[in-house]
This record gives structure tokens, sequence and C-alpha cells, in this order.
């Protein structure tokens, strides 16, 4: 029988965030009913303080990775994650009160507001990972797979077991449908009252052999889970596996309702158009420091340009301010590296904040680019991958963008192999593209520049 104790990371991450947030309104209560004031206080303040208090916190959350769960595994990570991005939220909290209500404040209440909440929400997330060492968090799976994927039978074990992220799963068990027989069949029967998941990775799902195809919904009806290669690796890894050898890859061809594409489409033209502005304004003031810099740390251009591909497939000029050293590229086109020796000591400093990307904000106004989007790539480049890669063009049905989910989930790529695997979230965010998935990779991208995060 499965192990009904196991939960799944959505199940862990719900808890965990309850409980969050129970002490955070907890906090907030102990900040307006008792550290402030009683003539400050009015339903304005308490409605105003409670909304910023727990929007912001949740903000501050998911920009700084609290609700990711490999890394709360990790006992020391988990004390000094907590204290620091607690100890932030408080301090924006008081400082919301402070300037927007303008109040005064009981000295030790504050004092439990601002140094007890942080040692809550460090402790109960302390408990949280003892009590989940303690509980199964593992589910044994048993990996269905057939001739085509036998090649890359042992990558694949190794994608579910865990490559790169903690994937709650571990494969004790597989069977070939290239071995059938009924032998094999009865060892298959056995085996699904010992495992809690089966994961099947086929070349088309609609030619399972019925036996197999009823013992596995045998599973499903006595409570396993039962889910495809493609389905567990884009929950997992929010991408498309690009490299799988089943009919679900044509998933990404799917079109979706057009009035949530149409609302995707107003939420992208008043994004772009706000971001326009703000950027815009940023790399104006920026010019002349660049300039300044570059004079006397980077002779050369202060920009360059460099056609790319784009909506369509059409090619369009980018602008960057130049980074490298002129004439980068004398011995042919290559891609940059992280330790390239091409990127002037100046031009580390710009790529490290992404000062560098400014620029592209011309494209965007020119309507080649939009801001989130598929990053666009070189022609040759892109007929390196077309050769070796299916679909490729299909990223092509989106206008490309300054950032997009590829850039936040992935390092900078440095070569065809890295393209091949950005490709994959690239994929993943033409088939899920939404306001959702759109906010989130503004967060991302504001975490990656303050932090530094990536090349």
């Amino acid at each position: 029988m499965a192990r009904l104790s196991i939960l799944n990371s959505v199940e862990r991450k719900f808890i965990l965030m309850v409980i969050d947030v129970t002490i955070i309104v907890a906090s907030i209560n102990v900040l307006v009913n008792f550290a402030i004031d009683a003539e400050f206080i009015s339903l304005s303040l308490k409605i105003g303080t409670f909304s910023f208090g727990i929007v912001s916190y949740l903000v501050l959350a998911y920009v700084l990775e609290f609700y990711n769960l490999h890394k709360i595994t990790k006992r020391r990570y988990i004390l000094s994650q907590s204290l620091y991005i607690s100890a932030i939220y408080v301090f924006v909290v008081f400082v919301f009160v402070v300037i927007v209500y303008d109040a005064s404040f009981w000295r030790f209440p504050l004092l439990c507001f601002l140094f007890i909440t942080p040692l809550q929400i460090a402790g109960w997330r302390l408990l949280f990972r003892i009590v989940f060492d303690i509980i199964p968090d593992t589910k044994n799976i048993l990996y269905l797979y057939d001739e085509k994927n036998s090649e890359s039978f042992q990558e694949d074990i190794k994608i579910i077991n865990g490559r790169d992220v903690k994937t709650f799963y571990k494969v004790k068990l597989t069977y070939s449908m290239q071995k059938d027989s009924a032998v094999n069949k009865r060892f298959f029967l056995s085996a699904t009252d010992k495992i809690d998941a089966i994961i099947v990775n086929v070349e088309s799902y609609n030619n399972l052999p019925q036996s197999i195809e009823n013992i596995v919904i045998k599973s499903i009806l006595n409570g396993k889970e039962v889910i495809s290669f493609t389905t567990f690796y884009e929950n997992t890894y929010e991408a498309i596996p690009i490299k799988s050898h089943n009919d679900s890859f044509y998933e990404i061809l799917q079109l979706r309702d057009r009035k949530i594409r149409y609302l995707q489409r107003i939420f992208s033209f008043f994004i772009n158009l706000f971001l326009s502005i703000i950027v815009g304004f940023i790399f104006l003031l920026s010019i002349p420091f660049v300039w300044l810099f570059n004079f006397f740390l980077n002779p050369g251009p202060l920009f360059y340009s460099q056609k790319r591909v784009g909506l369509h497939a059409k090619e369009f000029f980018i602008y960057k301010f130049r980074s490298m050293v002129v004439n980068a590229e004398s011995d042919g086109a290559m891609m940059a590296t992280k330790n390239d020796k091409r990127i002037t000591p100046f031009g580390k400093v710009l790529r490290l904040f992404r000062i560098d990307e400014l620029p592209q904000i011309i494209s965007v106004i020119k309507g080649d680019m939009q801001f989130i989007g598929p990053r666009p790539e070189r022609k040759i480049f892109v007929d390196k991958l077309n050769e070796s890669t299916p679909f490729y063009n299909v990223r092509h049905l989106i206008r490309p963008g300054i950032t997009g989910w590829a850039q936040v989930k992935y390092k900078y790529g440095e070569n065809l192999e890295d393209s091949i695997k950005k490709l994959e979230y690239d994929f993943y965010y033409i088939k899920n593209r939404s306001i959702t998935l759109d906010l989130r990779i503004i967060f991302k991208t504001i975490t990656t520049v303050l932090f530094s995060r990536g090349v």
C-alpha cells in the first residue's frame, strides 16, 4: 500500500505558508493594537497596515525564494534565511507605518514586533524541517518505459531522482515494455503494491498493451499517482523535455482560449508601456555615466548593434552598451562565456548589474521586442539549432523579450547545449503563457538584478 503520510511539494508549501501567514497576522496585531499609541489608531490604519503587511511579506517571500523546499531541507540555510527575510519584513512594515501614518509607538511592544517575529518565523521553520525529517517525503516510483526511451534510460532516472532540485521522487523499480512477458507482467502487478506512483515514458500512450493499461488503471483506482514523464518534467522543472521521444511534445503547439489570450495581450501592452517609461528614463540617465566611464576604462564606441532573429523568424537590430573589446568577433561568431576574456573590466560591471541591457528599450519602442519573451538569438546559431533541435522555430511564434522564463530559470548560455536547455524553458513559457507567469518573471528578474545572480 502507498504511504499515505507522504505530502507532495505543493501541500508542504501550503502548510508552511499557512503557519507563516498566521505568525505574520499575529505580529501585525501586536504592532497595531499594542505597539502604536492609541491616539493614532484608526480603521484606515488597521486595514492599511494589515493589507500592506501581508502583501509585502508574500512579495518578499516570493522574490527571495522563501518557499524553495530544496533550500529549506538545509538546517544552516533555513535559520539564516528565516532571520534575514523576516527582519527585512518587520523593518519594511515599521517604516511604512511611520511614513504613511506618522505614528508614535510604545517601546516594549514595538521591540517585540521587531525582534520576536523573526525568531518565531525561524523557530517554526526549524520545527517544520525537523518534523518532515521524520515524515516520509519521497515517493517510491515505478518507471515504465519503451524501446524508444531505452537509450536515455539512465539520464531519465537521474532527472526523476533529482538532477538539480529535490523532486521528492525516487525510482525504485523499472519496467521495460521491450521485455514484456507473462513473468514480467506478474512482477509488474506485484510491484504496484509496493510503490507510491508510476511514471510512464512511452512514445505513444495510445499504444500501451491492454494488459499493462489495465494494471495502470487499477493502480489509479487504488489511489496511486500515475503520470507521464512529460507531465512530471513540466511540473517539477517548469520546462518542456524536448529530447523526450513521446508524442506529448506536440502539446507545445496547442493554442489557448481566445479570451485568455486577449487578456494576456492587454496585460502585456500595459506592462510594456509602464516598463518602457521606467526603463527608458533609467536608460537616459545612465548614458552620461556609462559614456564617462567608457571613455576612460573601455575606449571605443558606447553602443554596439547586432542582428537577431525575432517574431516570425525575421531579423532585426538589437542594441546594447558595449561590454567587450572592439572587434571582439574578429575570429568569427561565438557565444559569450562566464569568464570571457573579450569582456573588459568595465564591461564586467555593466553585465553584473545588467546595465548593458538597457539600450534594448530602443528595440521595444520600435516594436521588435517586448519586455517578456524568449531571448532573441543570432541567425548563425538559430540555423545550427534548427538542424539539431525539433521545432526550434516555435520560439519565434511570439515576440522576443529582454527577459524571459529561460533567463530567470537557467544560467547564462555559453554554448549550443545551453541554448537547447534554455529552449525547454522557452517552450514551457509559450505553452503556459499567462499573466501569473509574466508576474513571476518580473519578480525573478528584479531579484536577479538586485542580487547580481547569474553571469
